[in-house]
């Protein structure tokens, strides 16, 4: 029989987790715990490629997924089968709905090491059970969308097309790798099933097996401007760009393009000396009266070369970037975590902390907000200041924030203004968030990272951006950390 996979939709994608998210849950029945209220952070440590901020993504892709979550029969058989899992438990399973409030940082906001990315509260069965997905779904587009943002800012305002789906890590890496990249600014994607999937466009030309189907280069590129006359887009590396392919292209474009009412758009080159090749192919073109055709070079980039090339003189209209984008490939994990920060007893929240003996792994503790501020002068992001939950910055009042570790480290800040950063999802289970499209996100992706200092957006040794504690919520974590030390002593 043929087995069809949809790789688009209809999957259901409750039991893509951790063995021990159920195991646990199994526990936490059994001893009558599992409608405790906890809290957990979803947090990363440290900005991958040594950058100075990430882009938040993949909070679209979360609602979907717990919307979702419903364990079928065959789920429930296969639980049995391991003979590990009570009865009540796996009723519980049966019977599932999702009670959580959840709350997140909007997609394509510029974040930062230490700051809550997604805060779950509910019964500790419930929030344990999503610990997975939420890691799985918001490190993979953040890291990309991340990625994407550096390759961008390093094209200067230059269009930057996702070429990257062929050399993605699986179907689902290629299709929200694609919708991660142009959260993070890429202009368009090779990807069909994206465009359909998140209406983002799709764009693409030919291949080097175009040109050597046919018996010359010349007869290729002919065949190809009767094909799309309006919209000619020529590959000229296949054999010689310089001696071959640009010459070919203005043949074509004098023969059958012009004379057809319209204007070629575009030669792309995928290989050679980036810089010297299209510097001689801008002159060639100018000189025959295709000032207005550009340039389009792909072929491995990253924000290293794209950056290099460009200080070199390169002239390029659009870049087209592909593994290097699409698995990150100079750092391709981020690590993000998630951490249990509190549980309620008697209706109060009551703080919980992970110690260790890395100061970067000793967690914040407690159910939290997250504040922006910004300066009233210039709307420049300043710091971030992470709060307990029932805290209110007032803006009429100076606001001193100080290093978390380094305490020491102090600055008075006036003339500002807070903006919290969190939006809520769900609530008791209950969607309450319409998600902005994938090119409105990425719009306002733009907005955001230009309210970040230039320091801050430098590829090498960028300024470290303050995320501060309040300082109630500081003294909570002192208090954390002194009596468990007294306690284990």
């Amino acid at each position: 029989m043929e087995r069809v996979i949809d790789v688009r939709n209809g999957r259901n994608l409750t039991m893509l987790t951790d063995f021990y998210e159920l195991t646990m849950g199994n526990g936490y029945m059994k001893e009558g715990v599992s409608d405790t209220i906890a809290y957990f952070d979803m947090f990363f440590r440290r900005v991958p490629d040594g950058g100075g901020y990430c882009i938040m993504a993949g909070v679209d892709q979360l609602m979907e997924y717990l919307e979702n979550l419903t364990f079928s029969k065959e789920d429930i058989e296969y639980l049995r089968g391991k003979g590990i899992f009570s009865e009540e438990f796996l009723s519980y399973l049966e019977n599932f709905k999702f009670e959580c409030d959840v709350w997140a940082v909007p997609e394509g906001t510029p974040v930062f090491p230490n700051e809550p990315l997604v805060i779950v509260r509910g019964p500790i069965i419930q929030a344990q059970f999503v610990e997975t997905m939420i890691l799985l779904t918001i490190n993979h587009q953040t890291l990309i969308a991340t990625k994407a943002n550096r390759i961008v800012r390093a094209a200067k305002g230059r269009p930057v097309l996702e070429f990257g789906s062929r050399r993605a890590q699986g179907y689902d890496g290629a299709i929200y790798g694609s919708r991660a990249a142009i959260v993070g600014g890429c202009s368009s994607s090779s990807n069909t099933l994206a465009e359909i999937m998140f209406n983002v466009p799709s764009s693409g030309t030919m291949a080097h097996s175009w040109v050597q189907l046919f018996d010359t280069e010349l007869e290729a590129f002919r065949k190809w401007a009767n094909a799309y006359p309006s919209n000619c887009s020529l590959l000229i590396d296949t054999y010689n760009v310089l001696k071959s392919g640009v010459p070919n292209a203005i043949t074509v474009f004098d023969e059958i393009v012009v004379p057809s009412g319209f204007r070629p758009k575009s030669v792309r080159i995928d290989s050679g000396d980036i810089t010297y090749l299209t510097k001689e192919t801008r002159r060639m073109l100018d000189e025959a009266g295709y000032s207005d055709v550009k340039i389009i070079v792909s072929n491995s980039l990253d924000e290293h070369i794209i950056r290099d090339v460009l200080n070199q003189g390169a002239e390029i209209d659009i870049f087209g970037v592909g593994e290097r984008l699409i698995t990150a490939k100079s750092e391709p994990v981020f690590g993000g975590v998630y951490k249990l920060v509190a549980v309620e007893k008697d209706g109060r929240v009551i703080p919980r902390i992970k110690i260790s003996e890395n100061q970067e792994k000793i967690t914040n503790p407690h159910f939290k907000k997250v504040y922006r501020i910004f300066t009233k002068k210039n709307d420049k992001a300043i710091a971030d200041v992470i709060c307990e939950h029932d805290e209110v910055i007032d803006e009429n009042e100076p606001l001193t924030i100080f290093d978390p570790v380094y305490t020491w480290k102090q600055k008075v800040v006036t003339s500002f203004y807070a903006r919290p950063l969190h939006v809520q999802l769900f609530s008791q289970g209950k969607p309450v968030y319409d998600s902005p499209t994938v090119l409105e996100i990425r719009d306002y992706s733009a907005k955001e990272t230009d309210k970040l200092w230039a320091e801050v957006l430098r590829f090498e040794n960028p300024h470290n951006y303050y995320v501060d504690l309040s300082q109630k919520l500081w003294d909570t974590r002192q208090d954390l950390l002194i009596s468990h030390s007294r306690e284990y002593i």
